[in-house]
């Protein structure tokens, strides 16, 4: 979206305010399962993860908490811990985060620099995929949502970042982060 039409900061904050992110909430959390359910089929229980933009309700992190992962929390708005970026993380969630962002490029090089070597970047947004039903598109519809994106978009992020990218569901992006010596595995063949 042109700059100019992006909400200010702070009534874009207060429309994340009106969400409602109950952690009890049983739909809620089949929503959020959409990513759950394949990123906790990566892991393994006691991993260490980092919740990028987890808004006012903390509900993923409490979910992936339950099955045994140590998750920390991260919003800009909600959560604005700035030490996140100063260590390395086994996996990375952004759920409904990245049609928000105004530097999208800068802040995947944010998270690639803070994602361990092996971890998973697991995303999940609305995919955009029919041009002419964009007009109509009730995910453009919201004042918050600046950028979309197509799969295709998401493989070039992979490459440009040098990682792979599985797309396990509708909407959901898993990004894997090479270990060092399939890095050099890769550079090799």
């Amino acid at each position: 979206m042109d700059p100019d039409g992006w909400l200010p900061l702070r009534d874009e904050r207060e429309v994340y305010r009106l969400h409602d992110n109950a952690v009890g909430d049983p739909g809620y959390r089949r929503f959020l399962n959409k990513l759950a359910e394949p990123l906790l089929e990566q892991l393994t229980p006691g991993q260490q993860g980092l919740d990028f933009g987890c808004g006012p309700g903390p509900a993923l992190a409490v979910m992936l908490e339950e099955q045994g992962m140590d998750v920390t929390c991260y919003d800009p708005a909600f959560f604005p811990d700035d030490s996140v970026f100063r260590r390395r993380w086994d996996f990375i969630t952004c759920t409904e985060v990245i049609e928000h962002l105004r530097d999208p490029l800068g802040v995947f090089h944010q998270l690639d620099a803070i994602l361990g070597q092996g971890g998973v970047l697991g995303v999940m947004t609305c995919f955009q995929t029919d041009d002419s039903r964009f007009i109509n598109w009730h995910y453009r519809r919201d004042p918050t949502h600046i950028v979309f994106y197509r799969e295709q978009t998401l493989h070039w992020l992979a490459v440009h970042l040098g990682w792979s990218l599985e797309i396990p569901r509708k909407d959901v992006a898993l990004f894997h982060k090479p270990r060092l010596a399939d890095d050099a595995r890769i550079r090799v063949s």
